[in-house]
């Protein structure tokens, strides 16, 4: 049997991707118990964050393998399996042993570093165990990266390298200045109190916030939360219902949103309507002021333009959105964009258009064409263009004060993108965290991490290897036992003659010999089995004493038994 692994995370697709395959706890139970009852699998676990999905499984077979854990994957997350395929990766034996310990570290998270993943490979185990999907190969690397993790922790400065992804949201948002300085005596509105959020309320509450209030749907697990920062941190803090989120939004001036929900817990037009409640005026969309913005598009007729390979009527009223721009072809595959091409450049040929310009220095049709053109020569390997990740850029438009900062940290998405908009407001979502901390210095740490997983997926798999061999040494020495038995009980019956003590000494002289003549070599075979490619030697043990695989198949059973009744919970 052999470690796969296949997943995506925040390094392979993008935020939209990731939200719209998401799986819950019921999703991920489901998977589990799917995994295991599949033909190629016989052990699964599943890594589920807000920004990685994997799905761990120990299979015989590696193509079949990938095929169904593919497939599974894509049923589960409810994104069909040809849109899913290009944002997947898969990483087999000591690649896959590889990963999962660059993640323990965080050297594999958004922010570089954090700490908070070691809980959630913590919990994807007990969840594995519970189910009875882990057996023995997935028990062992699960603890073992938990081993690592906390190794890379206390004997490196990783955690130098980079924060939570709560701090550094919180830093974002502060844009620059000191987190302490920047929360001092404002009011925090935390959505949620779940983890993400209890930390999220606790480091606002060190940072000096003047109030929290804390609002979920449980109403008694906010008031545990509230309980607990006046508790340990001495924070003034209050519970309320979910339903009195909409008035504490025109109090709040920074707002913490992580929950469990699929939808939208504030949508641009609740965030708008706090903002006016504040300001005393709208929260105006400062996309219209952009460049290339909602107010300068020219009409695009959406809805009648004829011949358009776009499905229009699907995206009328959409604010920045134009059939001849980028956004228009989020999504499409490599032959629709050379469709849509033709289409835009009215038949002109794509060799032929040239990068024109109008007076106000914006790209014509002309120059959208070619620019389509790039882009379906760009994806005709990969498919499909990526989805079009961000709202119209609006960074260089001036932009007044923020009256509310919004930092969302749910998967999917608590807070509508098109906040991003809204002048007086400042979001951090997950998709601008990830954006930020690709520019974000790594620390000198990292390369000493690097080596402590790279001598540890070593040791794991020289275990793993010498493990594989232990039931047919066993085997051995039980047949060898076998042996000796028979052969004192032969001796009894030629000399009855001999006395008690007599026999002992035959008996130890025999078991004696047995044991320094298998001694050398069975020390020597579990060494080179441990060293790449000594899987053979076990085979060769069997060939050579003629030993039964069944027995071999019971003492590795009975080995597997006794490690999962010793396991530690």
């Amino acid at each position: 049997m052999s470690l796969l692994v296949v997943g995506l995370s925040h390094r392979s697709a993008p935020v939209s991707v990731l939200e719209r395959a998401a799986l819950n706890a019921d999703a991920q139970v489901k998977l589990l118990q799917d995994t295991v009852a599949a033909d190629p699998a016989t052990e699964a676990a599943v890594l589920a964050t807000c920004n990685r999905i994997e799905l761990y499984a120990d299979v015989d077979k590696f193509h079949a393998g990938v095929a169904e854990l593919s497939t599974l994957l894509a049923q589960h997350s409810g994104v069909g399996l040809e849109e899913l395929t290009p944002f997947l990766y898969v990483h087999y034996e000591d690649r896959a042993v590889h990963h999962l310990f660059s993640v323990a570290c965080g050297l594999d998270s958004m922010v570089v570093g954090e700490g908070q993943i070691l809980g959630q490979i913590k919990d994807a185990l007990a969840r594995a165990q519970d189910l009875h999907t882990a057996g023995r190969l997935l028990n062992d690397l699960f603890q073992q990266a938990l081993r690592v993790g906390k190794r890379a922790h206390s004997e490196t400065g990783i955690d130098r390298a980079g924060q939570s992804l709560v701090t550094f949201g919180l830093e974002q948002l502060a844009a620059g200045t000191d987190v302490p300085g920047w929360a001092r005596g404002r009011t925090a509105l935390v959505i949620g109190a779940g983890s993400m959020s209890s930390l999220a309320a606790a480091t606002l509450a060190r940072a000096g916030v003047g109030e929290i209030v804390v609002a979920n749907r449980t109403f008694e697990r906010a008031e545990r939360l509230v309980q607990i920062l006046a508790d340990a941190e001495g924070a003034t803090a209050r519970a309320v219902r979910m339903d009195a989120v909409a008035a504490e939004l025109t109090r709040a001036d920074v707002v913490v949103s992580c929950t469990g929900a699929t939808g939208l817990v504030l949508t641009a037009d609740s965030v708008a309507e706090a903002v006016a409640g504040r300001t005393g005026e709208p929260a105006a969309d400062v996309s219209a002021e952009a460049p290339g913005g909602t107010a300068e598009l020219p009409p695009t007729s959406v809805g009648t333009d004829e011949n358009c390979p776009l499905d229009l009527a699907s995206v009328q009223g959409t604010p920045g959105f134009s059939v001849h721009g980028e956004a228009a072809v989020a999504g499409m595959d490599a032959a629709t964009l050379e469709q849509h091409a033709a289409w835009v450049g009215e038949g002109t040929s794509l060799r032929e258009q040239g990068r024109e310009h109008d007076a106000g220095g914006r790209f014509t049709p002309d120059a959208d064409a070619e620019l389509i053109a790039a882009l379906a020569e760009a994806v005709a390997g990969a498919g499909r263009v990526p989805e079009y990740r961000r709202p119209e850029p609006v960074a260089e438009i001036p932009r007044p004060a923020p009256a509310v900062f919004l930092l969302d940290l749910a998967m999917p998405r608590d807070i509508d993108a098109a906040v991003h908009r809204l002048a007086g407001v400042r979001l951090v979502d997950i998709e601008s965290l990830a954006e930020a901390s690709a520019d974000a210095p790594m620390a000198s740490d990292v390369d000493q991490v690097r080596r402590i997983v790279s001598d540890e997926v070593a040791a794991f798999g020289a275990a793993q290897r010498a493990a594989h061999i232990t039931p047919t040494v066993v085997a051995l020495r039980t047949m060898a036992a076998d042996v000796v038995a028979a052969e004192i009980a032969r001796l009894d019956g030629r000399l009855p003659g001999l006395d008690a003590r007599q026999r002992g000494e035959i008996r130890q002289t025999v078991h004696r010999v047995v044991d320094k003549l298998l001694h050398a070599p069975t020390v020597r075979v579990k060494q080179l089995a441990a060293e790449p490619g000594g899987t053979g030697y076990a085979d060769a043990l069997r060939t050579l004493f003629d030993l039964d695989p069944e027995t071999v198949a019971a003492v590795s059973r009975a080995v597997d038994n006794t490690d999962e009744k010793d396991r530690p919970a």
